[in-house]
């Protein structure tokens, strides 16, 4: 039996630790996930903590039919979409109190290092990677994301996604290229100003 099943069978059982050990050993990779939807990364970390809360309350409908791994993982997607879905409509808040912008100096995390262009041209990219996964089909873009952010074999993703392997890496194949082209567009429009 894994290790995983019988600290989620201590937690259907009643033994509230054992639901900790799990939150340890998969916060970090969980926070990454949803870090891959929600870019800002304390909102990801919000949000890994209502998927965490989601898991926990469903625990006891967990029958182990796959890892617990992949269970959690599909609570952290959907936890995220929903949370993007629900930002979308929120009226947007103001931008900068008068106060806040007074502690600018008192903050040198937020000062600026990079030029201009630089840091421009790195937000065109991080877009174009994740507008063109979000333009991906969902099976294909859960597959770049587990091999790419998640650093997932080809094996595990496979188990993962419940699909053969070669599938696997034909979808990785099509999302390469689908960023690869999203990319050279980018490149193509910086070479041309």
């Amino acid at each position: 039996m894994s290790v995983d099943l019988e600290l989620v069978q201590r937690v259907q059982a009643g033994d509230k630790k054992a639901f900790d050990v799990l939150i340890l050993k998969y916060q970090q990779r969980i926070v990454h996930v949803i870090t891959g939807f929600v870019h800002d990364p304390v909102e990801a970390l919000d949000v890994a903590q209502e998927a965490f809360i989601k898991a926990y309350r469903a625990i006891p409908n967990f029958r182990g039919d796959s890892a617990f791994y992949t269970w959690l993982y599909r609570i952290a997607i959907n936890t995220a979409k929903n949370h993007l879905t629900a930002r979308a409509r929120r009226p947007p808040a103001m931008d900068v109190d008068a106060m806040d912008a007074t502690n600018f100096y008192d903050a040198p995390e937020l000062k600026e290092f990079e030029t201009p262009e630089s840091s421009l041209m790195s937000d065109e990219l991080e877009q174009a990677i994740h507008r063109a996964i979000q333009d991906l089909p969902e099976d294909t873009a859960t597959a770049i994301q587990l091999r790419e952010f998640d650093g997932m074999s080809y094996e595990e993703i496979a188990q993962a996604m419940d699909c053969p392997i070669g599938t696997v890496r034909s979808r990785i194949f099509r999302a390469r290229d689908a960023i690869d082209k999203q990319i050279q567009e980018i490149m193509g429009e910086g070479e041309q100003q």
